[in-house]
């Protein structure tokens, strides 16, 4: 445990900051899985509307610095790229 209270404060911070980070993560994981369990099951209405709110949901991401822009740009081409692919 730290002794100094600027190192017990960065402790409590960095706590805070991996929650919300963990947090925001597992959002972004939450509305990919639906684009995917849509696109699955084949309903183009569905997937559309999943992608719309899943690139909100990655674009906030990496406008917080989780993720990195360019991981970010990959993940919704890869869903934008599926959902296309529907008939």
């Amino acid at each position: 445990m730290a002794n100094i209270k600027s190192a017990k404060k960065r402790i409590l911070v960095n706590e805070t900051k991996a929650a919300r980070n963990k947090a925001i993560k597992s959002k972004v994981k939450t509305s990919i899985k639906k684009v995917e369990a849509a696109v699955n099951a084949k309903d183009k209405a569905a997937a559309t509307a999943a992608l719309t709110v899943a690139i909100s949901e990655i674009n906030k991401a990496a406008s917080k610095g989780i993720y990195h822009k360019n991981n970010s740009a990959r993940k919704i081409s890869r869903l934008t790229k599926a959902v296309n692919k529907i008939a």
